[in-house]
């Protein structure tokens, strides 16, 4: 804002510049005092300027006035956290997705962008979300690649890059520090960590299973705020300790309702330093279920009053990341992004204005954005060669025989555990087994920069036939194939080669399902309502290959995420979480 309307916005906040618009006729739901009282809300541009019951003196005849009929009037809500690239959805069409349901502002790394355009890339990003409704705070990546060892990736944030990015006007702060970075007192890391000090900037944090001893350590490092709990006494011991702490309720990791008890059974007191985060979602989540206010929804249904869920999904969230100048309350000054709603137990979104203009009605967009044209950078290309079917078979020294082996065992989206199991050698060669649930998987490095490629195994899919692969896969978006077979393996990579990225199921060397992801080869600017349609067909072609898991695709995905406990994948092989080290999947081999 340059100095002359920022001028006007303080006339028309004295009423000597009439508004642009006027709702009248509303019950604000204040969530700094948890009242609900009459209220006419006046804005100006993009901004609230008056809160008042009678707001008459900043109406003249050019003034819209939009009658709330009564109805609550509430802040926008915020996602604390969220990955908006594992959606598949490019800004513009996650906007067009999570604004009917009274999303309004998002804090988001955009570290998978990053991960393949680096920095220059996202400027590109900021322009598309600057002409968005949808307000998006940045935290800048702590590091890239965030996997330990380092995997590859195009572009790679250090402490070096911290003190440029850290003062861009569009950063928030330093997103996701993992525990393990302090635990190893990595050196750059730290060096961040006191460059956000000098900038006062907030370290995000993310502590999964985390108390005690480990989180005191972890806490030293100045951290604000975490998103990662597994239960609620885990939550507890966090607020205690000083973190404000973010309820995630996501597409595949559904906390909320253990998280919930921290408030409903624990601590009440602690309500006001807990908001709500959806990390990662589906588009078919968001179209059938909502966003943000869902997870409301779903905290009411487990006890919590409305206005303190409410004050969870608004306020609190502005205030964990200090930006309640801006957003988080029907408030003089704050950005014009209100909702109204007939009923706060039901929580039905009957209308929502985001910076200062009504964007959607029942849960449609009044006006779908349309996605900016997008640069060779964001064009999404593979620099990988084509593969063949001897790119995805694991050979040892025996001629036939036996392998033990260490696989991947699936035990929930963001758990995973080492697994050994029998594999037979036929002519050098490890072989999968669909019966035993023994697959192979794959990472292949995608940015051009060594050829990477790392196989091993995983078990828990429960696949028996085909293949299926991504390059969207965080944290470091290389190509990740999991399958039954080499060939069909094979297909399904050099398909996402010759497509720039996307997703790909194959069976017996047909290509059966393809989502093409031409942003980044990451993320589409097709519909929410294409992407969910894609989406329910992939569902049902992983169910005749015969995994019985909620999203294989999406768990699959995760496996190069080497934060998550205790074993991982990347293009630089299988990899201990906890021991943060590179592991030979064969154990040992015994020749027949």
């Amino acid at each position: 804002m340059d100095l002359q309307n920022f001028k006007n916005l303080i006339d028309a906040a004295g009423a000597k510049i009439p508004a642009d618009l006027v709702i009248k006729n509303g019950q604000l739901v204040n969530v700094m005092t948890k009242e609900i009282y009459p209220t006419q809300v006046a804005i100006y541009q993009n901004k609230i300027v008056a809160v008042d019951e009678d707001v008459s003196d900043y109406i003249d005849d050019n003034t819209k006035i939009f009658d709330a009929q009564n109805k609550y009037i509430l802040p926008g809500f915020i996602d604390g956290h969220i990955h908006v690239e594992c959606s598949k959805l490019s800004m513009t069409s996650f906007s067009n997705a999570v604004i009917p349901h009274g999303t309004t502002s998002i804090v988001s790394g955009l570290d998978e962008y990053i991960s393949v355009v680096g920095t220059d890339g996202l400027e590109e990003i900021f322009a598309e979300n600057d002409n968005l409704p949808l307000k998006t705070f940045w935290g800048s990546p702590y590091k890239t690649p965030y996997t330990m060892p380092k995997s590859t990736v195009a572009f790679n944030i250090d402490s070096s890059i911290q003190a440029q990015t850290l003062t861009n006007e569009n950063c928030y702060g330093v997103w996701e520090l993992v525990r393990e970075a302090v635990m190893t007192q990595d050196e750059d890391t730290l060096k961040t960590l006191l460059e956000a000090q000098k900038n006062h900037q907030p370290i995000f944090g993310c502590s999964p299973m985390a108390q005690g001893v480990a989180l005191n350590q972890y806490l030293a490092s100045g951290v604000r705020l975490d998103h990662e709990s597994y239960d609620h006494k885990e939550m507890l011991e966090k607020v205690r300790k000083g973190l404000y702490v973010i309820i995630r309720e996501s597409s595949v990791t559904h906390f909320l309702e253990e998280n919930i008890k921290t408030i409903t059974e624990d601590c009440p007191e602690a309500a006001r330093f807990v908001s709500f985060c959806s990390d990662d979602v589906t588009a078919s989540d968001l179209l059938t279920k909502g966003h943000i206010d869902h997870i409301v929804r779903l905290a009411i249904k487990h006890g919590v009053d409305p206005i303190t869920a409410i004050q969870m999904a608004t306020i609190n969230s502005a205030q964990a990341y200090q930006i309640e100048s801006q957003v988080g309350s029907v408030s003089p000054g704050r950005d014009a992004d209100i909702l109204l709603v007939d009923d706060l137990n039901e929580l039905s979104i009957t209308d929502v204005f985001a910076k200062g203009t009504h964007q959607a009605t029942n849960y449609e967009m009044d006006q779908a954005n349309v996605a900016p044209t997008r640069s060779q950078n964001l064009a999404g290309s593979i620099q990988a060669e084509l593969t063949t079917a001897k790119d995805f078979e694991y050979t040892v020294d025996i001629d036939d025989g036996t392998a033990q082996v260490t696989a991947i065992k699936s035990v929930g989206p963001f758990v995973r555990h080492k697994q050994e199991m029998n594999a037979m050698v036929k002519n050098h060669i490890v072989q999968p087994n669909s019966e035993n649930d023994l697959a192979m998987v794959a990472v292949l490095e995608r940015y051009g920069k060594n050829g990477n490629k790392a196989l091993a195994f995983a078990t828990g899919w429960g696949l028996k036939k085909g293949a299926m692969a991504s390059s969207s896969a965080a944290d470091d978006n290389n190509i990740i194939a999991l399958g039954t077979n080499s060939a069909d393996m094979s297909l399904a990579v050099n398909t996402l080669i010759e497509n720039g990225g996307g997703q790909v199921i194959v069976v017996d060397g047909k290509i059966i399902n393809l989502l093409r992801l031409p942003v980044a080869g990451i993320t589409s600017d097709e519909s929410p309502q294409k992407i969910a349609e894609y989406e329910q067909d992939f569902f049902d072609s992983e169910k005749e290959l015969g995994s019985n898991l909620p999203d294989p695709m999406f768990y699959m995905s995760f496996l190069s995420v080497t934060a998550i406990p205790d074993i991982a994948i990347t293009d630089v092989g299988l990899t201990d979480c906890i021991e943060l080290k590179i592991l030979d999947p064969i154990i040992s081999t015994k020749k027949d």
